[in-house]
């Protein structure tokens, strides 16, 4: 470890959870005070056992004053996440005395909330006496809002607390669960930092997490939304991406599929670092046209990676092997990554983090997102697509990884519309149609927009067999292919025979 790194852990206390501190800029800084709010669920226990965890792992002694949960309930959280309690972790119940509890004690002429307000504060100064923590969690602040009985009070109440905490040299992060009355911005003036925790219910699939920062006083921290999830082990982060911080160098050179005539309809291939989007109805060939640039990328010794939307993995792999692409020998031979991805239970902020990860760790120079169609239902609520899927490519193209995209529009023939439109995004647009002709139903594939580099206007006819994509000739004897309903206007032996 560097002496910059040193100091910078000695200036700053990990959280232990997993992405927190990238978005915090390195943590929480040492001797002050911090609140994380959130409703019931959200997740602010299992962060603040995490944030004690971690200090108990570096050496530090944590204090939990807990005053809503028991002792029994923050161990059955601890064993519910495979956590064993260090010995540093010391956890501290505060329990009403006894006389305040029996109705033969209690006073009339003074308000109980006095009393017990007062002895709250002494009980949890004692416990600090008593174990010298370098780390505290107050959980929760609703309990000491309650006793205070007004603003006015319960605000005098806590900046005693933080005054005290200063001089103590601990690092304290105080709950909130926000029972209270809404929009109190009490402590949000008094702690040096807050972190919100967010809890949403989709009308359909999994409950979605999310946190923000607040405020962090004089430290530069990621602001905006990160998705999180509660997993076995503790919360995990996922930072927002943000593409203008990743570049590498790399040669932009042109990448060829395994289709010669595809190859000469784009110019020669796409160009390395560059997006491709894939239009078209269901059944047109999205899927099997993006796994003939992967074949290629492997045939070269590169790696690539697939995320499945729509289709069973195991239906994928007969249907590819029956087309002469065997994924599951790419995939066991480390070549190919292949995930099937359930919408359903998947955030965006997670699939994002995760090819994100893929990249960078395995080196993955193609990335194939089958289909986009899929992408937007792990996201049926969010108003941003177009603004994720900006700063995934512009990510991976910087990167130096050549990303293909499906998208599979609403209908089959005539005038057929995308759920989201991103070909402004794409660096190259291929648009897959079906037609009729001669009685028969075929297909059309042309390129409609290439950013780097020249490419044929041309319509092309190609079929879909036992030896995948075979791609013809020009189609010249038509007008109107890529409408569906061509008009007649020439020779007809420019079509593909059933023997091509």
């Amino acid at each position: 470890m560097s002496d910059q790194e040193n100091k910078q852990s000695d200036r700053m206390a990990r959280t232990g959870v997993a992405g927190l501190d990238d978005i915090l800029g390195g943590g929480l800084t040492r001797n002050r005070i911090y609140l994380m709010e959130g409703t019931p669920g959200s997740g602010k226990t299992t962060a603040a056992m995490q944030f004690l965890m971690a200090g108990a792992e570096a050496g530090e002694t944590g204090l939990y004053i807990t005053l809503s949960e028991s002792v029994e309930e923050l161990q059955a959280t601890a064993t519910s996440h495979g956590w064993v309690l260090p010995d540093q972790l010391k956890v501290f119940e505060l329990i009403p005395p006894e006389d305040l509890l029996d109705e033969q004690h209690q006073q009339s002429l003074l308000y109980s909330s006095d009393l017990e307000l007062g002895e709250a504060t002494r009980m949890i100064f004692g416990a600090m006496e008593d174990t010298k923590p370098s780390r505290v969690v107050i959980d929760s602040l609703s309990e000491i809002r309650l006793l205070a009985g007004g603003s006015l009070r319960y605000r005098r109440q806590i900046l005693a607390l933080k005054h005290y905490f200063s001089r103590s040299g601990a690092t304290v992060l105080m709950l909130d669960d926000m029972t209270a009355e809404a929009d109190d911005k009490t402590v949000h003036s008094v702690a040096h930092a807050v972190i919100r925790l967010e809890e949403l219910a989709p009308v359909y699939g999994a409950e979605r997490r999310r946190m923000r920062v607040i405020k962090y006083r004089g430290q530069p921290f990621r602001g905006g939304f990160h998705d999180f999830a509660i997993r076995h082990g503790g919360l995990i982060v996922f930072p927002r991406l943000v593409a203008s911080e990743h570049r590498l160098d790399f040669k932009r050179d042109i990448l060829a599929s395994s289709v010669t005539q595809l190859d000469a309809l784009l110019g020669g291939g796409v160009a390395r670092g560059s997006s491709t989007l894939v239009l078209g109805p269901a059944g047109a060939g999205k899927s099997l046209l993006v796994m003939e640039f992967v074949v290629a990328a492997i045939k070269r010794g590169e790696k690539a990676a697939m995320f499945i939307f729509d289709e069973e993995l195991g239906l994928l792999f007969a249907r590819a092997k029956a087309m002469g692409i065997d994924l599951a020998a790419m995939r066991d031979s480390g070549h190919l990554l292949i995930e099937q991805v359930d919408a359903a239970e998947l955030s965006p902020g997670e699939f994002t983090h995760k090819v994100r990860e893929c990249v960078q760790a395995r080196n993955l120079q193609t990335i194939v997102i089958d289909s986009l169609n899929g992408y937007q239902a792990a996201m049926p609520e969010e108003q941003f697509l177009v603004l994720h899927m900006h700063e995934l490519l512009t990510f991976l193209n910087r990167r130096g990884a050549s990303t293909f995209l499906t998208v599979a529009q609403h209908g089959l023939v005539g005038d057929m519309k995308a759920p989201v439109d991103i070909t402004y995004l794409a660096d190259t647009v291929i648009l897959m149609r079906y037609f009729e002709a001669s009685g028969r139903v075929r297909r059309a594939i042309s390129v409609i927009k290439k950013r780097t580099g020249s490419h044929e206007d041309t319509i092309r006819e190609y079929v879909i067999d036992g030896r995948g994509l075979t791609v013809g000739g020009a189609i010249e004897g038509f007008q109107g292919v890529l409408r569906g309903v061509p008009v007649y206007v020439g020779k007809s032996d420019f079509l593909l025979d059933d023997h091509v």
